[in-house]
C-alpha cells in the first residue's frame, strides 16, 4: 500500500489472554476475539505471529488507560485454518456476548466464519485473509486491513511476465480457496501478458510425498512455477525438487512469509520469491512496536499488520462506541494512523491502495529481491 506515515503515536497493550473452549473470560469492560489457527500443524506459526501482534498492540493500548478508560480483554478462537472449525468457533464468539473479531486468518475461515458475524451482527477485521469473495458479497460488517487475491495475484503473474516471459512456466494451487484465488489470478495475468504456462496442476495441501509434482516438472523441464498455497507444502515440494535435481525457481505469496518455509525446504529454498505487504520493521513508526514484538520472537509482518489492525478497530470504537454498525461506519468514513502507515478502507470494507513487494528467501530470511 502507498503508506503515509505518521509521526503520531497510536494507540497500543496488553490483553487478558483467555480460550475461547473451555476457559473463563477474563474480567475486561470491551471483548475482542482473535480469530486465528492457534492449533492445527504448521500453519499456526501464522496464528502465532498474528497472535503475537494483536496481543502486543492490546497491551499497549491498556496500558495507555484502554479505550475511553475501559480495558480489552483479546480472547483466542481458535479455528485451526478450517472453515468447519471456523464456524464452530464462531458461533463460541457470539454464544459469549463479543461484538468484535480481528480475524480470521485463513481465507476459507474467514469466509465461514463471516456468514455467522453477518447473521449476529458481529464486526470483525482481518489483516490477513485474501480471498475476494470475502467482501464481495456486501456484509457491512466484515473488513481487511490487508489486498486481496485479484491484486496480489496480480503482482505475482505480472513479476514472472516481466522477468521470466520467455522461460517455461506451470501454475500450482493446494486446492484451497486462498492458493485457488491466487492462482487463478496470476494466470490470468500471464495469458493477457501472452504467456502460456507449460503444466497447470494442483497438489493436496496436508500430503507429505510430492513426487509425482516434482516429476511433471521435471518432465516438462519447467523452469518456474507461480505456486498459490501455504509455506508448508511448498517448503517440501522445493525440498524433494531439488532432492530430484531441479532447479526450478519457484513463486508465491504471502502464505510463504513464515520462518518455518526455511526449516521445512532447506538451503533449496534460496531463491523462492513471494508478494507480501512492504516490510514494517525498518519503518520509523514501526519501531516501538518492534522492540517489543522482538521479546516475543522475531517478527514478520503478520505480527505488525495484526498490530495495526489492534489499533484500528481500538480508534474506531474509541469514537463510534461499542455498537458494530457505528464501528463500521467510522471504518469507512475515517482514516487510520498505525504502526504501518494510514489505513482507509473503501464502501466494500476492502483496504485502500494496498501495496505489495517482491521478497526473496535466502540464508534463512528474506529480503526484497534484486532482480
Amino acid at each position: 500500500m502507498k503508506l503515509k506515515l505518521s509521526s503520531r503515536n497510536v494507540l497500543a497493550g496488553v490483553a487478558a489472554i483467555a480460550l475461547l473452549a473451555g476457559a473463563t473470560s477474563a474480567r475486561a469492560d470491551i471483548n475482542i476475539a482473535l480469530g486465528i489457527p492457534a492449533t492445527g500443524g504448521q500453519i499456526a506459526a501464522l496464528g502465532a505471529q498474528a497472535k503475537l501482534g494483536a496481543e502486543t498492540a492490546v497491551a499497549a493500548i491498556n496500558a495507555k488507560g484502554g479505550i475511553n478508560g475501559e480495558k480489552i480483554s483479546l480472547q483466542i478462537a481458535d479455528d485451526q485454518c478450517d472453515p468447519k472449525n471456523a464456524v464452530s468457533a464462531a458461533n463460541q464468539v457470539v454464544s459469549r456476548g463479543i461484538k468484535f473479531v480481528l480475524g480470521h486468518l485463513c481465507s476459507g475461515a474467514s469466509i465461514a466464519a463471516s456468514d455467522v458475524y453477518n447473521d449476529e451482527g458481529v464486526l470483525a477485521l482481518t489483516a490477513s485473509a485474501t480471498a475476494p469473495e470475502l467482501t464481495e458479497r456486501g456484509y457491512p460488517l466484515i473488513f481487511r486491513a490487508n489486498g486481496r487475491d485479484d491484486q496480489q495475484g496480480a503482482v505475482g503473474g505480472k513479476f514472472i511476465a516481466e522477468k521470466f516471459k520467455d522461460k517455461r512456466i506451470a501454475i500450482v494451487d493446494d486446492r484451497q480457496v486462498y492458493g485457488q484465488g491466487l492462482a487463478r489470478e496470476a494466470g490470468k495475468v500471464l495469458e493477457a501478458a501472452g504467456v502460456k504456462p507449460v503444466y497447470v496442476g494442483t497438489v493436496n495441501a496436508g500430503e507429505r510425498d510430492y513426487s509425482a509434482l516434482v516429476s511433471r516438472l521435471k518432465d516438462e523441464n519447467v523452469d518456474v512455477v507461480y505456486y498459490g498455497g501455504y509455506h508448508t507444502e511448498l517448503g517440501l515440494i522445493v525440498r524433494q525438487a531439488r532432492q530430484a535435481g531441479l532447479k526450478t525457481r519457484f513463486i508465491g505469496a504471502d502464505g510463504l512469509a513464515a520462518n518455518e518455509f526455511w526449516s521445512v525446504a532447506g538451503e533449496g529454498g534460496a531463491g523462492t520469491l513471494f508478494t507480501f505487504s512492504a516490510a514494517a520493521k525498518d519503518l520509523p513508526s514501526a519501531q516501538e512496536a518492534y522492540a517489543e514484538l522482538k521479546k516475543g520472537g522475531e517478527p514478520d509482518n503478520f505480527a505488525f499488520y495484526y498490530y495495526a489492525a489492534a489499533q484500528t478497530l481500538a480508534q474506531a470504537i474509541a469514537k463510534a462506541g461499542q455498537d458494530p454498525e457505528k464501528v463500521a461506519e467510522v471504518l469507512k468514513s475515517d482514516s487510520f494512523d498505525t504502526i504501518v502507515g494510514t489505513f482507509r478502507f473503501d464502501a466494500k470494507g476492502d483496504l485502500v491502495n494496498p501495496e505489495y513487494v517482491v521478497f526473496e528467501w535466502n540464508n534463512g530470511a528474506y529480503e526484497p529481491t534484486k532482480l
